[in-house]
């Protein structure tokens, strides 16, 4: 009954964390108690709803269409305020600022990381270096951060696969080996040629899984020539993966990460993860741009 109870609690993260950013939100917060540590100041979103998009645009988000971001300035119980930011496009990801001082200059603190999966969910604090502009006026708040943002480390994590939850040390290593591999694989996906950019998390999904994982994929759909005459095969997390395949397609430091299952493990635990690295330099650079923000509560 607990497993079953745990499977649950797993489905319902998951399915959240692909078209729910509140629900998401409100379970983390519950779980590392920030629920009762701190409390909503004002909130301030683009004008536009968020997901609509430009018209004649087929790109659900980029610089051009600033629209679902939202900004929440908080004061907890040692009366220090934050500014933390969220994009409807990525639920998973908040980043949380200093306070503007009176020049409107904040400084960036942290990358709040909170993503589930039909198994349980990854939770980290990714320590960030980097400065931006926020400036308050009765009704609006416009906000660039111009000069980049620098991913530091994990400092704080938690996983939870069914009823093992992993806190610690173990936690940190587990979640830092993670995002390394994490980051190679979404730095190798965006050099490869006509790689898809500022695209929805669906269409991520289905143009990256046939490339990674043609033997999980119906045969239609697998790329052309993916198996070839006397290709060798080795299975692992009961799965035959093709490692002539692999050799042909990954650079050397990926083979062993996909032949060993790690490749799919990383990618049905942490695929929001996947899919925010894989689009971050796109984050910056949308960030980057001044976007007007409207104050709604």
């Amino acid at each position: 009954m607990r497993n079953i109870i745990i499977m649950i609690i797993g489905f319902v993260f998951y399915f959240t964390c692909i078209g729910c950013a509140t629900v998401v939100e409100k379970t983390g917060q519950v779980l590392d108690g920030s629920a009762f540590a701190e409390k909503k100041i004002a909130v301030y979103r683009t004008a536009k709803e968020p997901g609509s998009k430009e018209p004649g645009s087929k790109e659900p988000w980029s610089k051009k269409n600033p629209s679902g971001m939202e900004i929440r300035v908080t004061r907890n119980k040692a009366n220090d305020r934050f500014v933390i930011l969220s994009l409807q496009q990525f639920p998973a990801m908040k980043i949380r600022c200093t306070a503007p001082d009176k020049n409107g200059s904040l400084n960036l603190l942290s990358l709040e990381y909170l993503g589930g999966n039909a198994q349980g969910w990854n939770e980290y604090v990714l320590d960030l270096a980097g400065q931006g502009t926020l400036l308050f006026t009765e009704t609006n708040a416009v906000l660039s951060i111009p000069h980049g943002i620098e991913p530091i480390q994990i400092s704080r994590g938690r996983i939870r696969r069914y009823d093992t939850r992993i806190t610690g040390t173990d936690a940190l290593s587990n979640l830092h080996n993670r995002r390394e591999r994490i980051i190679a694989l979404a730095e190798w996906m965006n050099s490869i040629e006509k790689a898809p950019a500022v695209i929805s998390r669906k269409e991520f999904e289905k143009h990256w899984k046939p490339i990674l994982f043609p033997e999980l994929t119906a045969k239609k759909k697998r790329p052309a020539g993916w198996q070839q005459e006397n290709d060798q095969f080795v299975k692992a997390e009961d799965i035959r993966w093709n490692t002539s395949f692999t050799e042909r397609t990954f650079p050397q430091e990926l083979r062993p990460i996909r032949n060993s299952g790690t490749m799919l493990r990383d990618w049905e635990e942490a695929l929001e993860w996947l899919y925010i690295e894989y689009e971050w330099d796109r984050i910056l650079e949308h960030l980057s741009q001044e976007t007007v923000l409207t104050h709604v509560k």
